[in-house]
């Protein structure tokens, strides 16, 4: 039964998510802003806001020095990370999971500042990587410090972290559907009304504003298609898209392996932070100049819309070509996220996708002319598998993509080609592109969130660990003697004179008996807690964890009506242990570090 309460509280929350939601889609223009700023400024020697990633970048006035600019770049990131926040480095999504989930979703406000600072030079001077995961922790940032400067419980803050997450990426790429389905299978760990409803909220408010920047159009533009609907779902294009699942799978696989890889090597190189950054951004510059001598674009620099856009438009048609600005970006991008740059994984998943689907198209007509499948139609889908294959976000992938090339042609193809994906880079490797990192920390997130149903049983049900009463007086010795023979280690009701004295619980009974040290002849009452909750017979398990964690304990009396004056209206015995060893998230734990 909701209360007056309850309907304020989530009056409040649903205001905020549009506080958030706002300040999202402003920061998104913002960024987006300083993007252009330090683009122009590093490589083209102007000074302007403007700038159109779906465009290539022409080459600048430095000739060849051009190598230099990441390098100076990546001092100024490194000076800016290393001193004011070392969560900005990377690609941010990481550090918003491990915040909700080890941090009860507190993340520091200068994170925010700093994060946009360290990603905008990082992009703007050439760093290959993309501007959807910086917003996706800034816009977290954001969500976090309104739910510290308000009190409010920890779900509610979290919630507004998922709110600024969902707002930051919705606002980059002007997909509200993606933003929402991002936060559901990444980032919040509750999926309900409750969270759900004001997620909603500051995902819709985030685009509304980016709108307003900048227009109501995709991401990338995506010719009319030239193939009839019919041909584009014939069955015999079902291998295609499937083989081509297999492919990008494997993609996904080597592109988290090699970020990796490249950050361990740069970790295990004499020097620090800075001379290993520099290395880094120095490769990444010799690549930019050499792609621009021989071909004419920068080609790995940045974002790399430019390229995903030509490959939409068919314009990529040299194999060579699509081997070495796949190859080269691949390596771009773990050179530069590897050796401590600031910025996401989303736009050089796309890069590489669709660079990939272009030379599949080429090979797939070259070998059976007779489909007539299309460029495009293969781009798309392998932009998808790409992002759906190494986050692990396979519904966000699917829509995400839709949303950026308002295409739904492919609709099918992306959903067969997309699950492949991740279920082949799955069966290759656990984790995603952002849990890896967590699980190098030991920081285990669940890769499943679902029902409990354990949680949701009566406490009277649940009760498996029997209880017995005994004498406050006895001492420990002669209750090991009698606990000697019984299979179970029950819950002991200590008590005196006919009044309940306190708790031994199984756990801490079963320790005193492997080890009681030199105390045999104490009492059993010393050893006995004295606080304890009293919980009804029919109160949920889930609601039973509440009253614990509010009363800061973890034994709970079970009574019938939740009322204790004498030992014998205890029903039974429960502890935060006994749920544990029942809970679904325990379980998924153990398996992660199994």
């Amino acid at each position: 039964m909701r209360t007056a309460s309850d309907e304020d509280a989530g009056l409040r929350l649903a205001l905020l998510a549009v506080l958030v939601g706002i300040i999202a889609g402003g920061g998104a223009v913002i960024f987006r802003s300083m993007i252009g700023l330090f683009h122009n400024l590093f490589l083209t020697g102007t000074l302007s806001w403007h700038y159109d990633a779906n465009v290539h970048t022409p080459a600048g006035p430095l000739g060849p020095w051009i190598i230099l600019v990441p390098v100076g770049a990546a001092l100024v990131v490194a000076f800016l990370v290393k001193n004011f926040a070392p969560e900005a480095k990377g690609h941010g999504v990481p550090e918003v999971m491990d915040a909700i989930y080890y941090n009860r979703g507190v993340i520091r406000p200068i994170v925010a500042l700093i994060k946009s600072l360290a990603s905008a030079i990082s992009i703007g001077s050439g760093g290959s990587v993309g501007r959807e995961g910086p917003m996706i922790q800034i816009g977290s940032s954001f969500g976090s410090t309104v739910g510290q400067w308000i009190r409010m419980p920890d779900w509610q803050r979290i919630t507004l972290v998922g709110c600024g997450a969902a707002g930051g990426l919705s606002a980059t790429f002007n997909t509200p559907l993606a933003g929402l389905l991002f936060a559901i299978e990444l980032i919040v760990p509750e999926t309900s009304a409750r969270t759900l409803i004001p997620i909603a909220i500051a995902t819709g408010s985030a685009t509304f504003i980016s709108r307003l920047a900048f227009g109501n159009n995709p991401s990338f533009h995506v010719p009319q298609l030239v193939v009839p609907p019919e041909e584009v779902f014939s069955p015999g294009l079902l291998l295609v898209y499937l083989f081509f699942g297999l492919a990008l799978g494997l993609v996904a696989w080597l592109y988290i392996r090699a970020i990796y890889w490249c950050e361990d090597l740069f970790d295990g190189m004499p020097g620090n932070y800075y001379t290993r950054h520099a290395l880094g951004m120095l490769l990444v510059g010799v690549m930019m100049y050499l792609f621009m001598r021989h071909f004419g674009h920068y080609y790995v620099e940045g974002v790399g819309y430019a390229t995903v856009q030509q490959a939409l438009e068919g314009v990529l048609t040299d194999p060579y070509l699509l081997v070495l600005i796949f190859l080269g970006k691949l390596a771009a991008t773990s050179l530069t996220l590897g050796s401590g740059a600031s910025g996401g994984i989303f736009s050089p998943s796309l890069y590489l996708g669709a660079a990939l689907g272009s030379l599949y198209s080429l090979a797939v007509n070259a070998v059976a002319p007779g489909l007539h499948i299309a460029t495009v139609n293969l781009a798309i889908v392998g932009m998808a598998g790409v992002v759906g294959g190494a986050t692990g976000a396979v519904l966000t992938a699917i829509v995400m993509t839709f949303e950026m090339t308002r295409d739904y042609h492919v609709i099918i193809p992306l959903i067969l080609t997309v699950s492949m994906a991740y279920g082949i880079r799955r069966m290759l490797l656990r984790d995603s592109i952002y849990t890896f990192k967590l699980t190098r920390r030991r920081h285990y997130i669940p890769d499943s969130l679902h029902t409990n149903l354990y949680m949701m049983r009566r406490t009277l049900d649940v009760l498996d660990t029997p209880v017995h009463q005994i004498e406050a007086d006895q001492p420990l010795s002669s209750l090991r003697t009698a606990m000697r023979s019984r299979r179970r280690i029950p819950h002991l009701i200590v008590t005196r004179e006919g009044t309940l004295r306190g708790i031994l619980s199984a756990e801490r009974h079963a320790a005193l008996l492997v080890n009681p040290g030199g105390d045999t002849e104490r009492a059993v009452e010393s050893f006995a807690a004295r606080e304890y909750t009293v919980v009804r017979q029919n109160d949920l398990i889930f609601d039973v964890v509440a009253k614990l964690r509010a009363a800061g304990n973890d034994i709970a009396v079970v009574t019938a009506d939740g009322t204790l004056d004498r030992p014998e209206d205890v029903l039974g015995i429960i502890t935060l242990g006994d749920i544990a060893r029942n809970s679904n998230f325990l379980r998924q734990m153990q398996r992660q570090r199994s």
